[in-house]
């Protein structure tokens, strides 16, 4: 998950922090490849394309992180992720699950927006960049019981 997450992110989460995330308040999901061959190998880390994990506070989860291998970005695998996330939030009877996300990552904006999510606030100058910072952009999605 290491070597995926500095492959996939400029300012990526230590080891460390990525261990901690395997506490009882945190869910990791993973994204594998079917069926690892040897012409395909080289698009995975050990298999893995992606995974996404999530903190659950009581009725509120927060996605701390969601990640794919570059390689990987722009096929629909995000919106799989994001779609497992928010089913499990369901299924664990949350009502409100919420992220932050970079000012400056467009296509993460529009997947959330496209699932639902809303602006909820700004963290100003929250994210290192290079010559400075830029914000980070809360958002929440209301988790409906169906």
């Amino acid at each position: 998950m290491a070597q995926l997450e500095s492959m996939a992110h400029s300012h990526p989460m230590s080891e460390g922090n990525l261990a901690d995330c395997f506490g009882h308040l945190y869910r990791v999901l993973g994204l594998k490849q079917a069926k690892p061959n040897a012409a395909s190998v080289s698009d995975s880390v050990d298999g893995l394309l992606g995974f996404a994990i999530v903190q659950q506070i009581v009725d509120e989860v927060t996605l701390l992180d969601i990640c794919l291998l570059p390689s990987q970005q722009g096929k629909g695998y995000g919106k799989l992720l994001l779609n497992a996330v928010v089913a499990s939030a369901k299924a664990s009877a949350a009502v409100v699950l919420m992220l932050e996300v970079r000012e400056s990552n467009l296509a993460a904006r529009a997947l959330y927006q496209k699932a639902g999510f809303i602006e909820s606030g700004r963290r100003k100058g929250y994210y290192p960049i290079a010559g400075g910072k830029e914000d980070a952009i809360l958002m929440d999605l209301a988790i409906t019981q169906e």
